[in-house]
Protein backbone atom coordinates (compact mmCIF):
# COMPACT_ATOMS: atom_id res chain seq x y z
CA UNK A 1 0.00 0.00 0.00
CA UNK A 2 1.61 3.02 -0.78
CA UNK A 3 0.60 6.20 0.78
CA UNK A 4 -0.18 9.11 -1.03
CA UNK A 5 1.18 11.86 0.99
CA UNK A 6 4.80 10.10 0.89
CA UNK A 7 4.63 9.76 -2.81
CA UNK A 8 3.85 13.79 -4.02
CA UNK A 9 4.96 16.58 -2.05
CA UNK A 10 2.13 19.12 -0.75
CA UNK A 11 1.25 22.40 -1.92
CA UNK A 12 1.00 24.74 0.33
CA UNK A 13 -1.30 27.64 0.65
CA UNK A 14 -2.88 30.49 2.70
CA UNK A 15 -5.96 29.96 4.67
CA UNK A 16 -6.39 32.83 7.37
CA UNK A 17 -4.60 35.05 9.33
CA UNK A 18 -5.61 36.76 12.91
CA UNK A 19 -3.55 39.84 14.58
CA UNK A 20 -2.94 41.48 11.48
CA UNK A 21 -2.43 45.05 11.81
CA UNK A 22 -0.91 47.88 9.41
CA UNK A 23 2.36 47.74 8.27
CA UNK A 24 3.43 51.37 9.82
CA UNK A 25 2.36 49.88 12.98
CA UNK A 26 4.79 48.93 16.16
CA UNK A 27 4.33 45.74 17.55
CA UNK A 28 4.33 46.01 21.29
CA UNK A 29 6.86 43.11 23.29
CA UNK A 30 3.31 41.88 25.15
CA UNK A 31 1.83 41.02 21.76
CA UNK A 32 4.12 38.30 20.12
CA UNK A 33 2.92 34.97 20.33
CA UNK A 34 4.76 32.48 22.32
CA UNK A 35 2.98 29.30 22.32
CA UNK A 36 0.60 27.28 20.32
CA UNK A 37 -1.30 24.42 20.21
CA UNK A 38 -3.89 22.15 19.10
CA UNK A 39 -6.38 20.45 21.31
CA UNK A 40 -6.57 16.32 20.24
CA UNK A 41 -9.31 17.16 17.99
CA UNK A 42 -8.54 19.85 16.45
CA UNK A 43 -11.67 21.48 17.14
CA UNK A 44 -9.85 24.31 19.40
CA UNK A 45 -6.57 25.97 18.69
CA UNK A 46 -4.68 28.13 21.77
CA UNK A 47 -2.57 30.86 21.42
CA UNK A 48 -0.16 32.50 24.20
CA UNK A 49 1.51 35.57 23.85
CA UNK A 50 4.01 37.34 26.30
CA UNK A 51 1.97 39.32 27.84
CA UNK A 52 0.53 36.48 29.90
CA UNK A 53 -3.11 36.24 27.81
CA UNK A 54 -4.62 33.31 26.07
CA UNK A 55 -6.64 33.78 23.07
CA UNK A 56 -8.82 30.46 22.02
CA UNK A 57 -10.36 30.13 18.62
CA UNK A 58 -12.79 27.16 17.78
CA UNK A 59 -13.33 25.52 14.53
CA UNK A 60 -17.00 27.07 12.79
CA UNK A 61 -19.28 23.85 12.65
CA UNK A 62 -20.19 22.40 9.41
CA UNK A 63 -17.98 24.84 7.58
CA UNK A 64 -15.05 23.96 5.95
CA UNK A 65 -13.61 25.73 2.63
CA UNK A 66 -13.49 23.80 -0.57
CA UNK A 67 -10.49 23.48 -2.82
CA UNK A 68 -9.95 21.65 -6.04
CA UNK A 69 -6.93 19.80 -6.98
CA UNK A 70 -5.85 18.47 -10.18
CA UNK A 71 -3.96 15.40 -10.68
CA UNK A 72 -3.12 13.01 -14.43
CA UNK A 73 -4.17 9.44 -14.43
CA UNK A 74 -2.34 7.73 -16.78
CA UNK A 75 -5.27 5.51 -17.47
CA UNK A 76 -8.01 7.97 -17.21
CA UNK A 77 -6.96 11.36 -17.54
CA UNK A 78 -7.20 14.52 -15.25
CA UNK A 79 -8.81 13.68 -12.04
CA UNK A 80 -10.26 16.31 -9.83
CA UNK A 81 -10.06 15.68 -5.81
CA UNK A 82 -11.85 18.27 -3.45
CA UNK A 83 -10.19 18.90 -0.60
CA UNK A 84 -11.60 20.23 2.50
CA UNK A 85 -9.84 22.64 5.36
CA UNK A 86 -11.70 24.12 8.65
CA UNK A 87 -11.86 27.18 9.38
CA UNK A 88 -11.50 29.12 12.43
CA UNK A 89 -13.68 31.54 14.30
CA UNK A 90 -12.13 33.56 17.60
CA UNK A 91 -13.77 32.09 20.56
CA UNK A 92 -12.66 33.93 24.00
CA UNK A 93 -9.63 35.29 25.93
CA UNK A 94 -8.31 36.17 29.30
CA UNK A 95 -5.31 36.96 30.92
CA UNK A 96 -3.49 33.63 32.61
CA UNK A 97 -0.47 35.09 34.35
CA UNK A 98 0.70 38.48 35.58
CA UNK A 99 3.93 39.68 36.07
CA UNK A 100 5.33 38.78 39.85
CA UNK A 101 8.50 39.67 41.66
CA UNK A 102 10.47 37.23 43.65
CA UNK A 103 11.40 39.41 47.13
CA UNK A 104 13.78 36.37 47.77
CA UNK A 105 16.01 36.05 44.98
CA UNK A 106 15.19 39.69 43.80
CA UNK A 107 14.40 38.86 40.03
CA UNK A 108 11.27 39.34 38.13
CA UNK A 109 8.75 36.76 36.95
CA UNK A 110 7.79 37.69 33.95
CA UNK A 111 4.12 36.70 32.35
CA UNK A 112 4.91 35.24 29.25
CA UNK A 113 2.80 32.21 28.35
CA UNK A 114 6.16 29.44 27.93
CA UNK A 115 4.01 26.22 26.63
CA UNK A 116 0.08 25.77 26.53
CA UNK A 117 -1.08 22.05 26.58
CA UNK A 118 -4.74 20.96 26.41
CA UNK A 119 -6.52 18.31 28.85
CA UNK A 120 -9.06 15.90 28.20
CA UNK A 121 -12.25 17.31 27.56
CA UNK A 122 -14.91 16.67 30.59
CA UNK A 123 -19.00 17.83 30.03
CA UNK A 124 -18.37 19.80 27.24
CA UNK A 125 -15.92 21.75 29.22
CA UNK A 126 -12.15 22.72 28.09
CA UNK A 127 -9.21 22.22 29.90
CA UNK A 128 -5.80 23.69 29.25
CA UNK A 129 -2.99 23.78 31.09
CA UNK A 130 -0.68 27.22 30.91
CA UNK A 131 2.75 28.05 32.70
CA UNK A 132 5.00 31.19 32.92
CA UNK A 133 9.09 30.78 34.24
CA UNK A 134 7.43 29.46 38.08
CA UNK A 135 3.68 29.01 37.86
CA UNK A 136 1.31 26.01 36.26
CA UNK A 137 -2.39 26.73 35.97
CA UNK A 138 -5.42 24.65 34.66
CA UNK A 139 -7.81 26.82 33.18
CA UNK A 140 -11.52 25.43 32.77
CA UNK A 141 -12.78 27.06 29.39
CA UNK A 142 -16.59 26.85 29.31
CA UNK A 143 -19.63 28.66 26.93
CA UNK A 144 -22.05 30.73 29.10
CA UNK A 145 -25.65 31.03 28.75
CA UNK A 146 -26.72 34.58 28.88
CA UNK A 147 -30.32 36.08 29.49
CA UNK A 148 -31.79 38.01 26.41
CA UNK A 149 -34.87 40.80 26.76
CA UNK A 150 -37.42 39.80 23.75
CA UNK A 151 -40.46 41.26 23.22
CA UNK A 152 -43.56 39.39 23.64
CA UNK A 153 -45.62 38.55 20.46
CA UNK A 154 -49.15 39.86 21.99
CA UNK A 155 -52.24 39.32 19.74
CA UNK A 156 -53.67 42.64 18.54
CA UNK A 157 -57.11 42.13 20.74
CA UNK A 158 -55.52 41.17 23.71
CA UNK A 159 -54.12 44.07 26.41
CA UNK A 160 -51.14 43.38 27.86
CA UNK A 161 -53.00 43.43 31.52
CA UNK A 162 -54.75 40.33 30.27
CA UNK A 163 -52.22 38.63 27.96
CA UNK A 164 -51.99 36.10 30.29
CA UNK A 165 -55.79 35.04 29.91
CA UNK A 166 -55.11 33.97 25.99
CA UNK A 167 -54.38 30.84 25.35
CA UNK A 168 -51.21 31.46 23.02
CA UNK A 169 -50.01 33.75 25.76
CA UNK A 170 -50.92 31.36 28.44
CA UNK A 171 -48.22 28.51 26.41
CA UNK A 172 -45.82 31.17 26.12
CA UNK A 173 -45.94 32.15 30.34
CA UNK A 174 -45.92 28.40 31.21
CA UNK A 175 -42.38 27.57 29.20
CA UNK A 176 -40.85 31.07 29.66
CA UNK A 177 -40.49 33.39 32.54
CA UNK A 178 -42.28 36.95 31.79
CA UNK A 179 -42.69 40.34 32.74
CA UNK A 180 -45.56 43.08 33.12
CA UNK A 181 -44.40 45.43 30.63
CA UNK A 182 -44.31 43.16 27.49
CA UNK A 183 -40.80 41.66 27.66
CA UNK A 184 -39.96 38.37 28.21
CA UNK A 185 -36.45 36.61 28.99
CA UNK A 186 -35.20 34.07 26.85
CA UNK A 187 -31.86 31.37 27.37
CA UNK A 188 -29.62 31.87 24.82
CA UNK A 189 -26.64 29.77 23.69
CA UNK A 190 -23.99 32.76 23.02
CA UNK A 191 -21.99 29.39 21.75
CA UNK A 192 -22.47 30.87 17.64
CA UNK A 193 -22.65 34.36 18.26
CA UNK A 194 -19.15 35.86 16.03
CA UNK A 195 -17.26 38.03 18.54
CA UNK A 196 -13.46 39.39 17.69
CA UNK A 197 -10.90 40.09 19.93
CA UNK A 198 -11.29 43.83 19.38
CA UNK A 199 -15.08 43.56 21.00
CA UNK A 200 -13.92 43.47 24.81
CA UNK A 201 -17.31 43.44 25.33
CA UNK A 202 -18.60 40.57 23.75
CA UNK A 203 -15.47 38.87 23.89
CA UNK A 204 -16.38 38.13 27.20
CA UNK A 205 -20.09 36.79 26.86
CA UNK A 206 -19.06 33.75 24.14
CA UNK A 207 -17.28 31.91 26.84
CA UNK A 208 -15.34 32.49 30.30
CA UNK A 209 -12.24 31.00 31.93
CA UNK A 210 -11.97 30.24 35.58
CA UNK A 211 -8.56 29.01 36.91
CA UNK A 212 -9.16 25.62 38.86
CA UNK A 213 -5.71 24.39 39.81
CA UNK A 214 -2.18 26.46 40.57
CA UNK A 215 0.62 24.35 40.83
CA UNK A 216 3.23 26.94 42.15
CA UNK A 217 6.54 26.51 44.15
CA UNK A 218 7.66 23.53 42.95
CA UNK A 219 10.90 24.99 40.59
CA UNK A 220 13.20 26.80 41.31
CA UNK A 221 14.74 27.35 37.62
CA UNK A 222 12.71 28.56 34.61
CA UNK A 223 9.94 26.07 33.29
CA UNK A 224 10.84 25.03 29.73
CA UNK A 225 7.87 22.65 29.30
CA UNK A 226 4.67 20.97 30.11
CA UNK A 227 3.87 17.52 28.68
CA UNK A 228 0.57 15.62 29.26
CA UNK A 229 0.54 11.98 30.30
CA UNK A 230 -1.84 9.13 27.34
CA UNK A 231 -3.36 8.52 31.12
CA UNK A 232 -5.05 11.86 31.28
CA UNK A 233 -4.17 12.24 35.02
CA UNK A 234 -0.67 13.48 35.32
CA UNK A 235 1.58 15.52 33.72
CA UNK A 236 5.67 16.78 33.92
CA UNK A 237 6.82 19.74 34.28
CA UNK A 238 10.51 20.39 33.04
CA UNK A 239 12.91 23.40 34.19
CA UNK A 240 16.70 23.63 33.47
CA UNK A 241 17.52 20.61 35.69
CA UNK A 242 14.76 18.90 37.75
CA UNK A 243 11.29 17.70 36.06
CA UNK A 244 7.90 16.99 38.18
CA UNK A 245 5.62 14.61 38.00
CA UNK A 246 1.48 16.13 39.09
CA UNK A 247 -1.22 14.88 39.59
CA UNK A 248 -3.82 17.35 37.89
CA UNK A 249 -6.13 17.04 40.61
CA UNK A 250 -3.41 17.47 43.16
CA UNK A 251 -1.88 21.04 43.14
CA UNK A 252 0.23 21.05 46.14
CA UNK A 253 2.01 17.95 45.78
CA UNK A 254 4.08 16.51 42.90
CA UNK A 255 7.50 14.07 42.68
CA UNK A 256 10.52 14.70 41.16
CA UNK A 257 11.32 12.04 38.65
CA UNK A 258 14.79 13.98 37.36
CA UNK A 259 17.23 15.76 39.34
CA UNK A 260 20.39 16.48 37.41
CA UNK A 261 21.61 19.39 39.95
CA UNK A 262 25.20 18.40 40.53
CA UNK A 263 26.43 18.78 44.10
CA UNK A 264 29.18 21.58 42.90
CA UNK A 265 27.51 24.01 40.25
CA UNK A 266 31.28 24.27 38.87
CA UNK A 267 30.71 20.89 37.62
CA UNK A 268 27.47 21.55 35.58
CA UNK A 269 27.71 20.56 31.81
CA UNK A 270 24.18 20.60 30.82
CA UNK A 271 20.72 21.77 31.31
CA UNK A 272 17.35 20.23 30.43
CA UNK A 273 15.84 21.82 27.30
CA UNK A 274 12.69 20.20 26.48
CA UNK A 275 10.25 17.23 28.52
CA UNK A 276 7.57 14.87 26.41
CA UNK A 277 5.44 11.75 27.08
CA UNK A 278 5.54 9.06 24.92
CA UNK A 279 2.07 8.91 23.01
CA UNK A 280 1.11 5.30 24.11
CA UNK A 281 2.84 4.53 26.87
CA UNK A 282 1.97 6.29 30.39
CA UNK A 283 5.24 4.76 31.61
CA UNK A 284 7.99 6.33 29.18
CA UNK A 285 9.59 9.62 28.98
CA UNK A 286 11.58 11.58 26.89
CA UNK A 287 13.82 14.99 27.28
CA UNK A 288 16.65 16.87 25.90
CA UNK A 289 19.95 18.49 26.97
CA UNK A 290 21.71 21.59 25.95
CA UNK A 291 24.50 18.64 24.75
CA UNK A 292 22.10 17.29 21.73
CA UNK A 293 21.36 14.23 23.62
CA UNK A 294 17.79 12.79 23.93
CA UNK A 295 17.33 10.56 26.79
CA UNK A 296 14.18 7.96 27.24
CA UNK A 297 13.83 6.88 30.37
CA UNK A 298 10.79 4.42 32.20
CA UNK A 299 9.02 5.37 35.27
CA UNK A 300 8.80 2.15 36.18
CA UNK A 301 12.31 1.24 36.63
CA UNK A 302 12.86 3.74 39.78
CA UNK A 303 10.95 6.97 41.57
CA UNK A 304 13.86 9.08 41.01
CA UNK A 305 14.40 8.23 36.90
CA UNK A 306 18.59 9.39 37.06
CA UNK A 307 19.46 6.93 34.33
CA UNK A 308 18.60 6.55 30.95
CA UNK A 309 16.83 4.00 29.23
CA UNK A 310 17.92 4.94 26.06
CA UNK A 311 20.13 7.73 24.77
CA UNK A 312 19.96 9.14 21.46
CA UNK A 313 23.05 10.93 20.35
CA UNK A 314 24.08 12.01 16.91
CA UNK A 315 28.05 10.09 16.70
CA UNK A 316 28.52 10.85 13.13
CA UNK A 317 28.74 14.63 13.65
CA UNK A 318 31.49 15.22 10.77
CA UNK A 319 33.88 17.68 10.16
CA UNK A 320 36.20 19.62 13.28
CA UNK A 321 34.62 20.57 16.58
CA UNK A 322 34.71 24.28 17.16
CA UNK A 323 33.82 26.66 19.57
CA UNK A 324 29.96 26.57 18.24
CA UNK A 325 29.51 23.01 18.39
CA UNK A 326 28.42 23.07 21.78
CA UNK A 327 25.81 25.83 21.56
CA UNK A 328 24.29 24.48 18.13
CA UNK A 329 23.84 21.21 19.06
CA UNK A 330 22.02 21.66 22.24
CA UNK A 331 18.28 20.63 21.02
CA UNK A 332 15.55 22.92 21.79
CA UNK A 333 12.01 21.20 21.08
CA UNK A 334 11.43 17.22 20.68
CA UNK A 335 8.12 15.57 19.55
CA UNK A 336 7.31 12.36 19.48
CA UNK A 337 5.56 10.67 16.29
CA UNK A 338 2.12 9.22 16.79
CA UNK A 339 3.68 6.07 15.85
CA UNK A 340 5.40 5.84 19.19
CA UNK A 341 9.03 4.76 17.78
CA UNK A 342 10.28 7.82 16.26
CA UNK A 343 11.45 11.14 17.74
CA UNK A 344 11.64 14.55 16.15
CA UNK A 345 14.19 16.89 17.22
CA UNK A 346 15.54 20.97 16.65
CA UNK A 347 18.45 22.17 17.05
CA UNK A 348 19.73 25.67 16.08
CA UNK A 349 21.46 24.30 12.54
CA UNK A 350 18.65 20.74 12.04
CA UNK A 351 15.64 19.25 12.03
CA UNK A 352 16.42 15.63 13.19
CA UNK A 353 14.36 12.83 12.98
CA UNK A 354 15.30 9.30 15.22
CA UNK A 355 14.24 5.72 15.58
CA UNK A 356 14.16 4.86 19.44
CA UNK A 357 16.08 1.51 18.45
CA UNK A 358 18.82 3.40 16.26
CA UNK A 359 20.47 5.48 19.51
CA UNK A 360 23.82 6.35 17.60
CA UNK A 361 22.48 8.00 14.79
CA UNK A 362 19.23 10.01 13.62
CA UNK A 363 16.86 8.50 10.45
CA UNK A 364 17.01 11.62 8.57
CA UNK A 365 18.66 15.00 9.42
CA UNK A 366 17.23 18.00 7.56
CA UNK A 367 19.30 21.34 7.17
CA UNK A 368 17.68 24.49 8.07
CA UNK A 369 20.23 26.56 8.69
CA UNK A 370 23.31 25.35 6.47
CA UNK A 371 23.65 28.37 4.71
CA UNK A 372 24.89 30.00 8.57
CA UNK A 373 27.66 27.83 8.97
CA UNK A 374 30.01 30.74 7.88
CA UNK A 375 28.07 33.24 10.15
CA UNK A 376 27.85 31.52 13.62
CA UNK A 377 30.79 34.24 14.76
CA UNK A 378 28.40 37.38 14.25
CA UNK A 379 25.48 35.54 15.42
CA UNK A 380 26.53 34.43 18.53
CA UNK A 381 27.73 38.17 18.79
CA UNK A 382 24.06 39.33 18.05
CA UNK A 383 22.48 36.27 20.39
CA UNK A 384 20.57 35.30 17.47
CA UNK A 385 22.60 31.78 18.62
CA UNK A 386 20.40 31.39 21.25
CA UNK A 387 17.03 31.42 19.38
CA UNK A 388 14.72 28.69 20.48
CA UNK A 389 12.63 27.06 17.08
CA UNK A 390 9.93 24.58 17.90
CA UNK A 391 8.86 21.45 15.56
CA UNK A 392 6.13 19.88 14.79
CA UNK A 393 4.43 16.67 13.29
CA UNK A 394 1.80 15.77 10.65
CA UNK A 395 -0.91 13.83 12.33
CA UNK A 396 -0.08 10.66 10.34
CA UNK A 397 3.73 11.12 11.00
CA UNK A 398 4.77 11.37 7.33
CA UNK A 399 5.78 15.24 7.20
CA UNK A 400 7.43 17.31 9.29
CA UNK A 401 7.53 21.67 10.18
CA UNK A 402 10.01 23.61 11.71
CA UNK A 403 10.80 27.36 11.57
CA UNK A 404 13.67 29.86 10.47
CA UNK A 405 14.39 33.11 9.86
CA UNK A 406 12.62 36.26 7.56
CA UNK A 407 9.44 33.95 8.72
CA UNK A 408 9.80 31.14 7.19
CA UNK A 409 8.56 27.72 7.27
CA UNK A 410 10.30 24.73 6.53
CA UNK A 411 8.02 21.40 5.80
CA UNK A 412 9.91 18.24 5.17
CA UNK A 413 8.32 14.73 4.09
CA UNK A 414 9.51 11.23 5.20
CA UNK A 415 11.06 9.48 2.56
CA UNK A 416 13.17 12.29 0.62
CA UNK A 417 16.35 13.77 0.63
CA UNK A 418 17.72 15.78 3.14
CA UNK A 419 18.51 19.16 1.21
CA UNK A 420 14.44 18.81 -0.35
CA UNK A 421 11.34 20.98 1.54
CA UNK A 422 8.66 23.34 1.06
CA UNK A 423 9.33 26.71 2.17
CA UNK A 424 6.21 29.16 3.20
CA UNK A 425 6.70 32.73 3.81
CA UNK A 426 4.47 33.79 6.63
CA UNK A 427 3.95 37.20 5.80
CA UNK A 428 0.74 39.72 5.33
CA UNK A 429 1.68 41.43 2.31
CA UNK A 430 4.59 41.56 0.13
CA UNK A 431 5.39 45.01 0.75
CA UNK A 432 5.61 44.95 4.72
CA UNK A 433 8.32 46.58 6.92
CA UNK A 434 10.09 44.50 8.92
CA UNK A 435 8.86 45.53 12.83
CA UNK A 436 11.56 47.64 14.75
CA UNK A 437 13.77 44.96 17.14
CA UNK A 438 12.78 45.30 20.58
CA UNK A 439 15.01 46.73 23.54
CA UNK A 440 17.36 44.45 24.77
CA UNK A 441 16.13 42.38 27.69
CA UNK A 442 17.81 41.84 30.88
CA UNK A 443 19.51 38.40 31.71
CA UNK A 444 17.16 36.00 33.29
CA UNK A 445 18.18 34.01 36.18
CA UNK A 446 17.78 30.97 34.63
CA UNK A 447 20.47 28.32 33.62
CA UNK A 448 18.87 27.73 30.24
CA UNK A 449 21.35 30.66 28.81
CA UNK A 450 23.72 28.95 30.59
CA UNK A 451 26.00 28.49 27.95
CA UNK A 452 25.99 31.90 26.85
CA UNK A 453 26.99 32.88 29.91
CA UNK A 454 29.78 30.30 30.18
CA UNK A 455 30.88 30.99 26.32
CA UNK A 456 31.55 34.21 26.07
CA UNK A 457 34.19 33.94 29.00
CA UNK A 458 37.46 34.82 27.60
CA UNK A 459 36.42 34.79 23.51
CA UNK A 460 36.61 37.70 20.83
CA UNK A 461 33.86 37.82 18.23
CA UNK A 462 33.59 40.18 15.45
CA UNK A 463 31.21 43.14 15.88
CA UNK A 464 29.84 42.69 12.54
CA UNK A 465 26.16 43.27 12.38
CA UNK A 466 23.42 40.93 10.73
CA UNK A 467 21.95 43.40 8.61
CA UNK A 468 24.74 42.07 5.86
CA UNK A 469 22.87 38.61 5.60
CA UNK A 470 20.13 37.87 2.74
CA UNK A 471 17.79 37.01 5.59
CA UNK A 472 16.02 39.21 8.44
CA UNK A 473 17.00 37.89 11.55
CA UNK A 474 14.83 40.19 13.41
CA UNK A 475 11.76 38.22 12.05
CA UNK A 476 12.20 34.96 13.26
CA UNK A 477 9.35 32.58 12.82
CA UNK A 478 9.67 30.42 16.14
CA UNK A 479 5.91 28.76 17.16
CA UNK A 480 3.88 26.79 14.83
CA UNK A 481 1.19 23.69 15.51
CA UNK A 482 0.51 21.04 13.26
CA UNK A 483 -3.56 19.96 13.08
CA UNK A 484 -4.22 16.37 14.74
CA UNK A 485 -6.35 15.26 11.76
CA UNK A 486 -5.55 17.07 8.80
CA UNK A 487 -2.66 19.57 6.95
CA UNK A 488 -3.31 22.61 8.59
CA UNK A 489 -0.73 24.73 10.25
CA UNK A 490 -1.25 27.05 12.78
CA UNK A 491 2.34 29.59 12.86
CA UNK A 492 2.92 32.73 14.36
CA UNK A 493 5.19 35.91 13.26
CA UNK A 494 5.88 38.26 15.76
CA UNK A 495 1.81 39.32 16.97
CA UNK A 496 0.02 37.41 13.90
CA UNK A 497 -1.14 33.75 13.48
CA UNK A 498 -1.05 32.51 10.57
CA UNK A 499 -2.95 29.34 9.24
CA UNK A 500 -1.66 27.24 5.92
CA UNK A 501 -3.31 24.17 4.14
CA UNK A 502 -1.93 21.67 1.90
Amino acid sequence: IINTMTSSPLHWQFSQVFGERNSDEVIENSDVISAIDFDKTGDYLAVGDRGGRIVIFEKETGKHVTNKQYSQNESNGPNVSVMQHPEYRYKTEFQSHEPEFDYLKSVDIEEKINKLKWCTTLNGSLFILSTNDKTIKLWKVKDRKVKKVKEMDLAPHVSSESSLLSESSFVKAVSKSSVSNGHQLEWIDNKGINVSPSNGKNAADAAFARCRKMYAHAHDYNINSVSINSDGETFVSADDLRINLWNLEVSDQCFNIIDTKPTNMDDLTEVITSAEFHPLHCNLLAYSSSRGFIRLVDMRQSALCDRSAIILQDADIRGPKTFFTEIVASISSIKFAPDGRHVLSRDYLNLKLWDMRMSNSPVVTYKIHEHLQPKLCDLYNNDAIFDKFDCCISGDGTHFATGSYSNHMRIFRKGVGSEEGATVEARRNSTQKQPQQAASRRRRSSLSNLARGLYRQGNDVSDAGVDEYSCDFKSKLLHLAWHPKTNLIACSAGNSLFMYYA
